[in-house]
This record gives C-alpha cells, structure tokens and sequence, in this order.
C-alpha cells in the first residue's frame, strides 16, 4: 500500500496549533497550553490504552502512522505524546483496579524511564522503591510515573525463574516523586524530559506490574505484541516525521534558490538532483518500513517461527529508516544555507530536535 504523506492524517488546524506553539515550548521546556488541551481533546496520550479503560487505543500500524504525523508537524510535541502514550501501553498489564482508576481520568499522562535504575525491597504486602531516573519525557505534564526497579529481599537480589535478577515495573503518582531540571541539550527542549527521583517510598504490591505479554491482563493483539519492536518502530516513525519536515522546508529553499541568477544551471540541476534522489530513497525504504510493521501486526498469532522473520524485518528497518532520516536530513542542510543554522529558524530547530533524539540507543546501531 502506498503510505501518505504525514499532513494526510491532521486537519491544518491542528497542525496550526502544534506549530504556534512550538518555539515558546522550546524555550519554556514544555508543551504549551493549547498544545495539551489538544492532546487532552484528541486522547492522544490514550492512543495505547484498551476502550475498556476510557482509552483510545488503535491498531499498531495506524498508531505509529499518527505519531510520525505529530512528529512531522513538531518534533518535541510527537516525541512527548510517542514517549507518554507508549508508557500507556503498560494499562494493559497492570492490575484491572488500579488501571481503571488511573486511566479514568481525561488529562492521565504517565512519564517514566525504561532503566533499571531503582530497588524495590520487599516490605510486608509491598515495596519500598528507591532511585533516580533520567530522562523522563513529559515529565512536566504527568499525572503518574513509570519506573523499572531490581527487586530485593532485605539486601539479596531476587532471582527471576531464568536466575537473573528480578526486575519489576512500579505506577506512581506524581506526588510521590521529586523532578529534578536535567534536559541541557541542543534539541528536543519542548518536550520537558526532567529526571525523577524516588527515596524511601513505600508502595503495595498492586502499583507493580510484568511487562511480558505472558502477564497481560488485557487479552487484545496490541498487548501481545513485543515491547522491544514496539518501541523501536514509534521512535523511528518520529525521526521519519522529522526528516520529512525538514524536507518539506529545504524544498522551499531550494526553489526559492532555483530563481537566483547567481546560480549556474548546473548548480539549480545538482540542487534539483540532490533533492529528487533523496526524497525517493527516503520514500522507498519509509515503504519498506511500514510494509514490515503491517506485516508484523498481521502475522502476529501465526507461528512463531513466520512472527520471529517478521519481528526481525520491523527491527531491520526500523533501524535503517532512522539511519536514512540523519542522512537525507544531513546531505540536504549544506544547500540551505545559513537559515538552516539559525537558531531561531523552524528549519534549524528541526535539525536539532533530529539530531537529538536520533541519539536514542536503541536505534543507534543496525544490528
């Protein structure tokens, strides 16, 4: 099938909201406030979380296809909704009760971190949780945190049935966390990804859950699919977004460019070349991309053997589309000029915002 062009899937006015907002975010380290009352108004922090929960989830395929769209239309804000809603696909495995009264509320927005940087120690019918976490993407906006921890008895490691330590995932309210200011980087600035810390906290065992599809409490193919591809596609498709904004703003230069006569005629066809090559090998392996995402999704329940070559292909070109997005985003930039490295410009911080979350390890190599 052929894939559309991300403005396919938001009305302009949408994408006029995003937009206006983009460079305060980045200036103030969080979404504003028309932004999130859009998110709010569109459950696009819900796009993971079952029906059954007041959620809005969506088939894989069609929820990575709107997140490179956000992307594609801010960098920051697709990240902070991908990050947050991805951390909503963990509803489907925590206890029913607590799931349902989390994800009731219309403005639920869970941050967290996918480190096992925390101890949960065993204490009577619960844990006490301690740690600090990087990166927290949306942190300013969340309701609830997400955090992975090693589970102790007293000061001994517990052992999973494989014997490797076991690790379990906590939910925790906002209150229960200390923010702690730790986004100093040249992109993604809008999407206030503050550390978290947590000391001394003592928790029942219902705010623990299993991210296996082993342990869903929710029987729906979204919560069977493996966390590992699912992260890795969402995360491409938003580099995907970026790259195709920036490319849909070099083209602007370019022929702007193709109207000056200090240009040679070779110089506006090496310009016009550059540009069409690019673009088709961008578009053709986004193609392939999407194709093995489908196909993963499809194939799901088949046997395991056809869903492992399947899974594989997803992880394959989730890595080469992000691989091809720094490219084609980094060839294009010496064409357009010293826009492209103004700070203030659209275009710059597009730039920016790729090159920084590109640096996201799990896309970092190609194996």
């Amino acid at each position: 099938m052929q894939i559309q062009h991300p403005a396919t899937l938001l009305k302009p006015k949408w994408v006029e909201i995003i937009r206006s907002g983009a460079a305060k975010a980045e200036r103030t380290g969080l979404l504003q406030l028309k932004q999130l009352a859009l998110i709010y108004e569109q459950q696009w922090f819900k796009l993971l979380v079952p029906k059954a929960y007041s959620g809005n989830a969506k088939s894989l395929p069609e929820m990575v296809q709107l997140e490179e769209s956000l992307a594609w239309a801010d960098g920051s804000f697709g990240w902070v909704v991908t990050l947050c809603s991805g951390a909503g696909w963990f509803s489907g495995f925590m206890p029913v009760k607590e799931a349902s009264a989390i994800f009731a509320n219309p403005k639920v927005c869970l941050a967290g971190s996918g480190a096992s940087n925390g101890t949960a120690t065993i204490s009577g019918d619960g844990f006490v949780l301690n740690g600090s976490w990087k990166y927290a993407s949306g942190a300013q906006h969340a309701t609830h945190f997400t955090a992975n921890c090693v589970v102790k008895n007293a000061d001994e490691m517990v052992l999973n049935e494989d014997g490797e330590p076991l690790i379990l995932s906590f939910i925790i309210d906002k209150k229960e966390v200390k923010l702690i200011s730790a986004w100093k980087y040249t992109g993604m600035m809008g999407t206030g990804s503050d550390a978290f810390e947590i000391k001394n906290l003592q928790v029942p065992a219902n705010r623990s859950f299993k991210i296996n599809p082993d342990f869903t409490m929710v029987d729906q193919m979204l919560y069977r699919y493996p966390f590992k591809q699912l992260a890795e596609a969402t995360l491409a498709a938003n580099l995907s977004g970026m790259a195709i904004h920036f490319m849909d703003l070099a083209e602007i230069i370019f022929e702007e460019k193709m109207g000056l006569d200090k240009l040679s005629i070779n110089q506006k066809t090496i310009l016009e070349n550059t540009f069409r090559q690019l673009q088709t090998e961008f578009n053709q392996l986004r193609q392939e991309f999407y194709f093995a995402l489908n196909q993963s999704w499809l194939l799901l329940d088949h046997e395991k053997s056809t869903v492992k070559e399947a899974l594989q292909q997803v992880s394959k070109t989730s890595r080469l589309l992000a691989k091809k997005s720094r490219e084609t985003v980094d060839q294009l930039y010496p064409f357009c000029g010293l826009v492209a490295a103004s700070p203030d410009t659209e275009i710059n911080r597009i730039w920016r915002d790729l090159h920084t979350a590109s640096q996201h390890s799990l896309l970092t190599f190609l194996e």
